[in-house]
């Protein structure tokens, strides 16, 4: 929700540049920011995981819809997680999420990291 502080506007470009620059258009992906209870939640659920971890991404199964819209799926991130790492690589926490936000993305879009 709104209580974490972080500047949507620039994440929003972060997600559309990122997917332009890969030749991407009229796609969908959403972004939830979230608490370390309920990441830990998320990650026990999803990946029986008893843990927060600072990002999650979920695929969607029904990739493009009927006017063609490509809804890649939804990515988490925990806010705790991103201030505690931004803290650690002496970052701003909006560049820790952005930097999340694109591994989400990496992730939705199948590219996964060795």
């Amino acid at each position: 929700g709104a209580r974490y502080k972080v500047d949507r506007e620039k994440l929003r470009k972060k997600v559309e540049e990122f997917l332009t620059g890969r030749g991407l258009d009229d796609v969908e992906v959403s972004i939830a920011i979230v608490g370390g209870r309920k990441m830990r939640q998320l990650n026990r659920t999803y990946r029986k995981i008893d843990a927060a971890t600072d990002v999650l991404s979920f695929p969607l199964e029904e990739p493009r819809d009927k006017e063609g819209v490509l809804r890649l799926g939804d990515i988490v991130i925990c806010y705790s997680k991103a201030r505690e790492e931004a803290a650690e690589e002496e970052k701003f926490v909006d560049d820790k999420v952005s930097d999340l936000i694109e591994h989400g993305l990496r992730h939705l879009l199948g590219e996964h990291h060795d």
